[in-house]
């Protein structure tokens, strides 16, 4: 019996295995090599030796030349003495075989693979310093070999770090074995001035098959591992980034559930945009609106991750930008626009403090917070005074108060240059 909870991305092939995530994972990496360069060295990064093998088993299943060639798909792990016998030949510019190492850790820290095009991630990383080791393996330029460029393909979210402020390049130690060295480091090479506390002893857990490779630790003893051979797994999210000239992450384009499955529903369900915006613009209430799209299963979460600025959205927005393919304006954009405009000169001075206040909640976390009375207890209306006395003391009354609320919202909602035609 599976436990009953809400599983996420850091639970796959650690506490819950889907078969068939692996063979969708298995089968976008061969989509890219085949499309592009079937011997360009790969490493796919898992998160233990048992989804190490298992994914080697699926892209052996997959790619033709695997059947008759063992060395091309090889797990190179710490209990491997056969893959970690081919590292050598992995990390030789002049070697074609190994061509895809699937690995956890060993891969991790250290060893130096400068041919290597293309950097699989279909494990959980949460460390900056593993982060910026593990794509360091691809990261080496070297013409000689046509390597001048490579290829990190993410299925656990671990790209996000190179958004975080703490990302200042790749590390700067790497382990080069010279002649007579071993070609596994002894020990885990960290950036200069960058020390990370020692994980604690390693001891194997044979529930897991837990992973022994230098530098790496399970999640403790006694770990529960699911797996799951029927669960439908699909696509929800695509998405394709690359650096300018100047480092610059740049979105370049995105597929998601909503731009082909969704769209379809979603102008059923709203007809033209012309009967969208009309049908928004009529209810009282927008979360009204909100809860119909949640009754109808529209994924909005995922929805927002498909588009770059996503999170930065409205909901209505989101619906015009991806089911009508209408430029959209960020949360901040539109509340620009209404404060440029003199739609609170008919209120007093505090009133207008409280629609400034609210225009900002709405700027932070969408229209719910408009909609929402609770929102008047929290900073900075506590300031003016209780809820109450916001309503009827500045307002003067409920009902005035939610007209306000409604006058306040058609001005952020005020988009003339909409394509209704």
């Amino acid at each position: 019996m599976v436990e009953h909870r809400q599983y996420n991305t850091s639970d796959f092939d650690r506490n819950l295995v889907l078969e068939q995530r692996t063979q969708f994972v298995a089968g976008k990496i061969w989509e890219y090599l085949k499309a592009t360069d079937p011997m360009a060295k790969t490493i796919v990064f898992c998160d233990d030796q048992d989804h190490a093998e298992r994914m080697r088993q699926e892209l052996v299943k997959l790619i033709p030349a695997a059947a008759g060639n063992r060395r091309y798909v090889m797990r190179i792990t710490g209990d491997d003495n056969e893959g970690k016998a081919q590292l050598s030949y992995f990390i030789d510019n002049d070697e074609p075989y190994p061509v895809i190492a699937t690995t956890s850790k060993l891969l991790t820290t250290g060893v130096d693979a400068k041919t290597c095009k293309l950097i699989v991630l279909d494990q959980s990383i949460k460390s900056m310093t593993e982060f910026k080791q593990i794509i360091g393996r691809g990261t080496r330029i070297r013409e000689d070999y046509q390597k001048l460029y490579f290829t990190i393909m993410d299925f656990k979210g671990a790209t996000r770090l190179f958004a975080d402020p703490e990302f200042d390049g790749d590390p700067v130690v790497i382990y080069e074995p010279k002649p007579g060295d071993p070609v596994i480091p002894p020990e885990p090479v960290d950036p200069p001035g960058v020390a990370e506390p020692k994980p604690p002893p390693f001891v194997p857990n044979t529930t897991d098959g837990g992973d022994t490779d230098p530098g790496g630790t399970e999640g403790g003893q006694g770990r529960t591992k699911y797996v799951i051979a029927d669960a439908e797994v699909k696509l929800a999210v695509e998405r394709s980034q690359s650096l300018d000239a100047d480092g610059k992450l740049v979105t370049e384009d995105f597929r998601s559930l909503l731009k082909d499955d969704m769209k379809k529903p979603l102008r059923q369900q709203f007809g033209t945009l012309t009967d969208f915006l009309r049908r928004w613009n009529a209810a009282e209430r927008k979360q009204a609106m909100i809860d119909e799209l949640t009754e109808h299963d529209v994924p909005l979460e995922i929805l927002r991750q498909a588009v770059a600025n996503g999170s930065e959205l409205d909901v209505f927005d989101l619906v015009a930008y991806i089911a009508f393919d209408q430029p959209p304006l960020t949360r901040r954009e539109r509340v620009n626009r209404v404060k440029k405009r003199d739609v609170f000169g008919q209120y007093g001075e505090q009133a207008r403090a409280v629609l400034e206040a609210l225009l900002d909640k709405y700027a932070d976390h969408g229209v719910q917070d408009l909609e929402d009375p609770k929102v008047l207890e929290l900073p900075p209306f506590d300031q003016l005074g209780s809820r109450t006395h916001i309503r009827r003391s500045i307002f003067g009354g409920a009902e005035q108060y939610a007209q306000a609320v409604q006058a306040l919202e058609q001005a952020l909602y005020d988009t003339p240059e909409l394509k209704t035609a």
